[in-house]
């Protein structure tokens, strides 16, 4: 799955880093490969609970 996520110079040093197709998945980091991979895990956390209520469908055997 791809997602575009938007990366910003925070005010305070280092970056900020959301995803607008995931409301309040937001995250940080000290540099840009830092703010990606927490948003990365931020993004997992966010969808876990998606995962968690997901039906598999299997389709009959037939014999």
């Amino acid at each position: 799955m791809k997602l575009q996520v938007v990366l910003e110079p925070s005010n305070e040093g280092g970056y900020t880093v959301h995803v607008p197709s995931l409301p309040g998945c937001i995250s940080e980091g000290e540099t840009v490969e830092e703010a990606l991979e927490n948003i990365q895990e931020a993004i997992e956390l966010y969808l876990e609970p998606l995962e968690d209520e997901l039906i598999t469908f299997h389709p009959p055997i037939s014999m």
